[in-house]
């Protein structure tokens, strides 16, 4: 019987994200070329993994067709170079993909069945607008079963605002402004950068480098935010400033168990404590992080108040605030996205959850005061997902592990 492990973050990085679209950086680049991108900038950087040790590949993406299609994780592993002996599958849910990749290898690892993994997500939304081809059983609305428009996550959001009114459009614009600020900050203190693969793009000009984040707007200012337009309803109040843009991009992630990243030197930024996933009605999907963080807790034996960092993927301001209420949380505590997040970087759906980690893991070795971290966020179609890790930079454990 294999012995229950430890299972580890070892490392993590992800293409710069990009405006989806025409007029993006991705619009000539194929989704299974990010995916693959990322894959070889992690092998680059973890030059001690011999590819032949990796057990599975697991790369999740929303829309599985085209480009996205062909079981992503075995076909990203073969062009991305790995030994034919290397396995990989593909993996849906919705923004949760990568986040579910993690969960999902990194549970075979606690159960002693892998030793190591690599576990991603890339959304080419440019190529696949989300729901794009679907054809929900008309049984969800003829049965009543789900509105008609609970697959608009707009509408989800504008129906958080109505019901929990004290969540205004200035807390949502405010927090969007800030998200904004916060992101640039980390970019003009190198903090985001160094764990980005650069990716060579074909334009219609030439050849270029993509090394950045595309869609930041770090001069947003609150009088700005207050005359966008509100397109899922009139007077509604969800809008560009406040809620993700739709983005391209991939991230991939090398999750291991204690010991094998000891016998191969990989180093160990993070330590998995528990997970949880939970569903909510799909028609107020934002409230799904509060239920799923409410299990992880449990597992873990923890509180919210051990949580000493939150990385929440801001799909929209209004799903974090009602998240930060629930738990009692004020809208600029200094533990939540200390860098901003996606409503500034982007959400390329199943990617999004391994960039949460990364940027969780950085600051866990910037903040060796704090044992727990917290990444979570809402799914389409009612559901949450959240993973509690530990630092191992903590001072229980000396100067890390």
């Amino acid at each position: 019987m294999a012995e229950r492990a430890d299972v580890v973050f070892v490392d993590g990085v992800r293409t710069p994200f990009g405006r989806a679209g025409e007029k993006g950086m991705y619009w000539n680049t194929r989704a299974d070329d990010l995916a693959v991108k990322t894959i070889t900038g992690l092998l680059e950087r973890n030059p001690s993994l011999p590819g032949d040790r990796v057990d599975d590949v697991a790369i999740a993406a929303t829309s599985q067709t085209g480009d996205q299609g062909l079981t992503l994780g075995r076909t990203a592993a073969i062009l991305a170079g790995l030994p034919m002996t290397v396995p990989g599958f593909a993996i849906d849910r919705m923004c949760a993909g990568a986040m579910t990749a993690v969960t999902t290898t990194g549970a075979g690892i606690g159960f002693g069945q892998y030793d190591v993994v690599i576990a991603g997500g890339v959304e080419h939304m440019g190529r696949h607008p989300m729901g794009l081809d679907a054809d929900p059983n008309p049984r969800f609305v003829a049965e009543k079963l789900v509105a008609a428009d609970a697959l608009n996550m707009g509408n989800t959001a504008e129906r958080l605002h109505d019901r929990f009114p004290e969540l205004t459009k200035e807390r949502s614009d405010r927090f969007g402004m800030l998200s904004q600020q916060k992101v640039q900050a980390a970019y003009d203190a190198g903090h985001i950068q160094p764990d980005l693969v650069p990716v060579a793009l074909r334009t219609d000009e030439g050849w270029g480098l993509a090394a950045e984040d595309e869609g930041r707007r770090p001069e947003t200012t609150m009088e700005g935010l207050a005359t966008l337009k509100t397109p899922f309803r009139p007077h509604g109040r969800v809008t560009a400033g406040n809620a993700s843009p739709l983005t391209d991009g991939a991230t991939a992630a090398i999750l291991a168990s204690a010991d094998a990243a000891k016998e191969l030197g990989l180093s160990v930024k993070m330590r998995m404590v528990s997970f949880g996933f939970a569903g909510v009605e799909p028609e107020v999907m934002g409230i799904g992080p509060i239920p799923s963080t409410e299990k992880a807790l449990k597992r873990a034996g923890l509180t919210i108040d051990d949580i000493g960092l939150f990385e929440l993927n801001e799909a929209f301001a209004v799903q974090v605030l009602s998240f930060l209420d629930h738990f009692g949380i004020d809208d600029e505590d200094p533990r939540v996205n200390k860098w901003g997040g996606a409503i500034a970087i982007g959400h390329p759906l199943a990617a999004s959850g391994v960039r949460l980690m990364i940027q969780l893991a950085r600051q866990f070795e910037q903040h060796p005061e704090v044992r727990y971290g917290l990444t979570a966020m809402c799914v389409g179609l009612g559901q949450g997902g959240s993973v509690i890790w530990e630092n191992p930079h903590h001072k229980r454990y000396g100067k890390g592990r």
